[in-house]
C-alpha cells in the first residue's frame, strides 16, 4: 500500500533546526537552574540514577471523590444548599421538646434527600472512574530491551520509556520525538483534545536521532535529557539532549503532547520525559469543579425569601405567645385556666413570659418548616437524572460518521442549556463540517465557478427570492451531468476546465495561478499501489482541497523529494501532460499572526520564484506597484464570495534575483536556528524582508460545507 512509498520519501526539511549548528542562546543557558532541572534517562528508565530521582506514574485520575473522600466531601456539597442547612437545623431541634413532632418525622425525609443526592453524584463520579480505567489501560508499545518493543499499559509508562506510536493513535505521556516512518522524521499531529483546531500541526525529529527507524535500531540507544520542570504552557519548551559528548537543543518541535493523536505518518519513536499528573494537558486542567446551575442558584434566593416570611411568620407569632401567656395569671386569676398556668413549664411560664417566648419562637420555626419544601431538591435531582438519559438517547443528537452518541457526563447543569439565548461560537468545525469544497477563484480580475453555497441558498429560501439565472444554470448543470464525485472538488466552469483557460484572455496569468496551488503547500501525495490513486495528506482541508483542485485542472502535484516538488502540467494544446521539476528551497509557514505562507522554487529554466498566498488583510498591502492590475476586480470577487460564506485566500507571486535569496537565505536559515524566545518573531522580521513587491494573480473562494440543520437558523 501507501506506506511502501512513505519510507522512500525525503521530504524538504522545511520543519527542522538542521541547517547548520542549532543555538544554544537564550533560555537554553537556564537548563539545570531553577524550573529547569529535570533529567530523563532515555532508554534507561530503571537504572540506578533515574530511580533516584523518583519521578511519578502516568496514572491519571480525573474523578471528584476518592473512597475516603466521598462520604465528607459529598456531604459538603449537599450542605452548601441553603435549604439542607435549615432542615438539619430543624432535624437537630426535634430531638428537643421543643418539636411539635417526633424526630422521625423530620430526619427521614432530609437522609432521603441528602442520600438521593449523594447517589447520584457517586454514579456519575463512578462513571468518571471508568472513563480513567479505560484511559490508563490503553495500550502502547514501549522497548523493554534488546530492540524488542511489546505491548503495555498506559499507566505502567515510567519516564525515559521509549515507546512506539502507530498511526491514529493519542500519546500516552509527553514524548520527545525521536524519529519518524518518514525517512526525514517528521511527523504530523492532531491537536484538537489540547486546543480545539483541527489544522495538523508538524513535528520533526532532530538529526542525530532520526536514522532510528527500526525497532533494532533502540538496543543500544542511551541519551540523556535535560529540561524544564513540568508546567502549564503548551506552547513552550526548552531542553537539550545529550548523546555521548554532543549536545543537542530541543524546541517545542519535537514535543509531542499527551491527548495529541498521530496523523499522516504510520509510526513513530519516542521518549518519554513527563508522565500522568506532570504531563502538560493535565497541568492545564484543573479539579472537578462543583458545578451549581443559575437556577439552583436562583432557588437558593426564594428560599432565604421563603425563610424571611418563616422567621417573620413565626416572630409574630411568638410575640402574641408572650404576651396572652403573661395575661393568663394575673393577680391570681386564670385566664385561660385548661392551660393550668400555676403547674406550667418553662415553655408556659407566666412568670417568665419573654422566655416561653422564645421558645415558642423555635417551636413554630419546626412547625412551619414545610413552607420550604423538602421534597423539591429531590423533586429536581430526579428530573436532571432523566433529563440525562433522555439526552444520551437521542437519536437527533447521534453522530452517524464517528457512531458517538451523546454524553451527559454530569447532570448538575442540564437546565442550563434551557436558559441560552445568545451561543458566541466559532465557525469551522462547529457550524460547519470541517469538509472544504474548492468552488470558485478570481483569476487576473475575473470570477470563475458556477456553484451555488449552501449560505446562498439557505438566504434565498428564507427571504423568498429566487437564485441568480447563472446559479440555476450551474445548479441543473450539476445535477444533470454525470461527473465523479471528488472530494474537495466542487468547481464548475466551462472557461478553465479541460485546458479550456488557454482561450481566456490572461491565460498565462491563469496557469500561474494553478501552478501556485499545485506547490505553495506543505502535502504529502499517498499513491494506493492497489488502485493507483493518489491522495493528499495535508496540514489543513484547505491545502488538500487546493492540490486537488489543481490536479482537476490540470496541474497534478504527484511527487516530493528533500529538495524537490514534482508536477505533471498540462498541456491544453495537445491535450497531454509534460512533468516539471521544481527545485524546493524554502517555505514559510503559515501563523496566525502572518495569516499567509510562502515558498521559495527554482524551475527548470534556473529562474527564483516566491509564491505566497495568504488573507487579503495582508497580502494587498504586499503587492508592488506594477503588480495592483486586478487588485480593484479581486477585491469586489472577495466580497461577494465573503457575502457567500466562502473562505478565501489571495494568491500572488513575485521573481527573486539570486543576491537577494542569497541574503535572505542565510538570515533565513539563522533565525531558524536560533532557540530564544523571540525566535517567531525573528523568523517573521526576515519573512517581512522578501514577502513584498508582489504581483497579484487572484484570489480562491473554498465552501465549508454547513453542518446538518444550520443553513435553518439562518437569518
Amino acid at each position: 500500500m501507501a506506506g511502501g512509498r512513505r519510507k522512500k520519501q525525503q521530504f524538504s526539511r522545511i520543519h527542522a533546526f538542521s541547517c547548520g549548528k542549532a543555538s544554544f542562546k537564550g533560555e537554553h543557558s537556564l537548563i539545570g537552574g531553577p524550573g529547569f532541572s529535570r533529567v530523563v534517562y532515555c532508554n534507561d528508565p530503571v537504572s540506578f540514577e533515574a530511580s533516584v530521582l523518583n519521578y511519578g506514574g502516568n496514572y491519571v485520575r480525573t474523578t471528584k471523590y476518592t473512597l475516603a473522600t466521598f462520604l465528607p466531601r459529598s456531604l459538603f456539597e449537599q450542605f452548601r444548599r441553603v435549604a439542607n442547612i435549615y432542615f438539619l437545623i430543624c432535624s437537630i431541634l426535634s430531638f428537643t421538646p421543643l418539636s411539635p413532632y417526633s424526630a422521625v418525622s423530620n430526619v427521614v425525609p432530609l437522609v432521603v434527600v441528602i442520600g438521593a443526592t449523594m447517589g447520584k453524584e457517586g454514579i456519575e463520579d463512578w462513571r468518571r472512574k471508568k472513563q480513567d480505567i479505560e484511559m490508563n489501560n490503553r495500550r502502547v508499545k514501549v522497548h523493554c530491551g534488546d530492540g524488542i518493543f511489546d505491548h503495555t499499559k498506559w499507566m505502567n509508562l515510567k519516564v525515559g520509556d521509549i515507546v512506539k506510536v502507530a498511526k491514529d493513535e493519542f500519546f500516552p505521556a509527553d514524548l520527545i520525538l525521536l524519529s519518524s516512518s518518514y525517512e526525514d522524521a517528521i511527523c504530523y499531529v492532531e491537536t484538537t483534545n489540547l486546543d480545539g483546531e483541527t489544522n495538523l500541526k508538524p513535528k520533526q525529529a532532530l538529526d542525530a536521532t532520526s536514522s532510528l527507524h527500526e525497532d533494532s535500531s533502540f538496543q543500544d540507544f542511551k541519551a540523556i535529557i535535560r529540561c524544564e520542570d513540568p508546567n502549564a504552557n503548551l506552547y513552550s519548551f526548552v531542553g537539550s539532549l545529550e548523546i555521548g559528548e554532543q549536545q543537542y537543543p530541543l524546541s517545542p518541535q519535537q514535543l509531542l503532547l499527551r491527548d495529541s493523536k498521530l496523523r499522516n505518518t504510520d509510526h513513530i519513536y519516542g521518549v518519554v520525559i513527563f508522565t500522568g499528573h506532570d504531563t502538560k494537558v493535565v497541568q492545564n486542567s484543573t479539579a472537578p469543579p462543583s458545578k451549581r446551575s443559575k437556577i439552583e442558584r436562583r432557588m437558593d434566593k426564594i428560599v432565604y425569601f421563603l425563610f424571611f416570611i418563616l422567621v417573620l411568620m413565626s416572630f409574630i407569632g411568638s410575640i402574641f405567645f408572650g404576651i396572652a401567656t403573661r395575661e393568663d395569671f394575673d393577680n391570681g386569676r386564670m385566664t385561660r385556666w385548661y392551660l393550668r398556668p400555676d403547674e406550667t413549664t418553662i415553655y408556659y411560664d407566666p412568670a417568665r413570659a419573654p422566655v416561653a417566648a422564645i421558645l415558642q419562637f423555635l417551636t413554630a420555626l419546626m412547625l412551619y418548616s414545610y413552607l420550604i419544601p423538602i421534597s423539591l431538591y429531590v423533586s429536581i435531582e430526579i428530573v436532571k437524572v432523566l433529563q440525562s438519559i433522555f439526552i444520551n438517547q437521542d437519536q437527533r443528537m447521534y453522530y452517524e460518521e464517528t457512531d458517538k452518541p451523546a454524553r451527559a457526563r454530569t447532570s448538575n447543569l442540564n437546565e442550563e442549556l434551557g436558559q441560552v439565548d445568545t451561543i458566541l461560537s466559532d465557525k469551522t468545525g462547529t457550524l460547519t463540517c470541517n469538509s472544504m469544497e474548492f468552488i470558485k477563484c478570481s483569476v487576473a480580475g475575473t470570477s470563475y465557478g458556477r456553484g451555488v453555497t449552501e449560505v446562498e441558498r439557505a438566504m434565498a429560501w428564507r427571504k423568498g427570492s429566487p437564485l441568480p439565472q447563472d446559479m440555476r444554470e450551474g445548479d441543473a448543470e450539476e445535477q444533470t451531468e454525470e461527473k465523479p464525485l471528488i472530494k474537495g472538488f466542487n468547481f464548475m466552469d466551462e472557461r478553465i476546465t479541460n485546458g479550456h483557460w488557454a482561450n481566456e484572455p490572461h491565460a498565462d496569468v491563469i496557469e500561474r495561478f494553478l501552478r501556485l496551488l499545485a506547490v505553495c503547500h506543505t502535502a504529502i501525495p499517498e499513491i494506493d499501489e492497489e488502485s493507483g490513486r493518489t491522495s493528499y495528506e495535508a496540514e489543513s482541508p484547505d491545502e488538500a482541497a487546493f492540490v486537488i483542485a489543481a490536479k482537476q485542472l490540470g496541474f497534478e502535484f504527484y511527487e516530493r523529494t528533500q529538495t524537490s516538488i514534482s508536477l505533471q502540467e498540462l498541456n491544453p494544446f495537445s491535450a497531454t501532460k509534460a512533468e516539471r521539476c521544481y527545485e524546493f528551497l524554502n517555505v514559510i509557514e503559515f501563523s496566525s499572526s502572518r495569516k499567509r505562507m510562502s515558498v521559495i522554487l527554482r524551475d527548470e529554466e534556473g529562474m527564483l520564484l516566491l509564491f505566497c498566498k495568504g488573507a487579503d488583510s495582508v497580502m494587498f498591502e504586499r503587492l508592488a506597484k506594477n503588480g495592483r492590475e486586478f487588485e480593484k476586480r479581486t477585491k469586489e470577487h472577495i466580497s461577494e464570495y465573503a457575502d457567500a460564506g466562502l473562505r478565501t485566500l489571495v494568491l500572488a507571486y513575485r521573481y527573486l534575483d539570486e543576491e537577494e535569496y542569497k541574503m535572505f537565505n542565510q538570515e533565513f536559515t539563522e533565525a531558524k536556528n536560533t532557540l530564544s524566545a523571540d525566535r517567531e518573531e525573528i523568523i517573521e522580521e526576515v519573512a517581512e524582508k522578501i514577502e513584498r513587491d508582489l504581483i497579484l494573480l487572484g484570489a480562491t473562494a473554498v465552501e465549508d460545507k454547513l453542518q446538518n440543520g444550520v443553513s435553518l437558523m439562518m437569518y
